[in-house]
């Protein structure tokens, strides 16, 4: 279940949206309503883009939720994570028509954020109470731009909680411990914060 009631768009897409709003009434009244429709059609996909939906979190304690919208592209065993040890590796190809919030797999603490590592992804390591790590790392979008992190290094992380805004990411991989069971195939769709991608070992 959601916590606290969040806006319906997202902050960093707020000052977007009010300055495009300002040249829809510039443009609407020093020209005309014609003049108006492009930027009343920039707006709506603004909104599309920078929309933050409220998502049912499933109660699943050892479940990994999943952190984006799209589709299951790839499941494979890694010998070398960005996770200590060997890993469970899922990719999923971001929907573009989707929401662009991330949100966390697990619940935890907020291990390491990696801004740029080796493949030129960016990302963040969650570390469960009982000490399972899982990780999810994005592909900047072909504009350049990287994903913002909206929560820092040691603080604590809800099970399915908004912690990232993607900025076009094309990409989503989901680490997590080898013995993990995995909950989804290549082709299958999943909703980020409402599917559970795999459950985690029990200790």
């Amino acid at each position: 279940m959601e916590g606290r009631r969040k806006p319906v768009v997202v902050g960093e897409g707020l000052v977007i949206l009010l300055i495009d709003a300002a040249m829809i009434a510039a443009a609407w009244h020093l020209c005309s309503p014609f003049a108006a429709f492009p930027f009343a059609i920039l707006f709506v996909l603004l909104v599309l883009l920078f929309r933050d939906p409220g998502r049912e979190i499933p109660a699943m304690p050892l479940g990994v939720v999943c952190p984006v919208d799209g589709t299951v592209i790839e499941t494979s065993p890694v010998v070398q994570s960005v996770i200590p040890g060997a890993a469970q590796k899922i990719v999923i190809r971001v929907n573009h028509l989707g929401t662009y919030t991330a949100r966390s797999p697990i619940e935890g603490k907020v291990m390491e954020l990696h801004r740029a590592d080796s493949g030129g992804m960016h990302g963040l390591w969650v570390r469960s109470d009982e000490g399972d790590d899982v990780a999810m790392l994005f592909r900047r979008s072909w504009l350049g731009f990287a994903p913002s992190a909206q929560i820092r290094y040691g603080e604590r992380v809800g099970q399915g909680q908004r912690c990232a805004f993607l900025r076009l990411a094309s990409a989503a991989e989901i680490h997590l411990p080898l013995e993990s069971r995995l909950l989804v195939e290549p082709g299958q769709k999943v909703c980020a914060g409402t599917d559970v991608l795999a459950k985690l070992p029990p200790h």
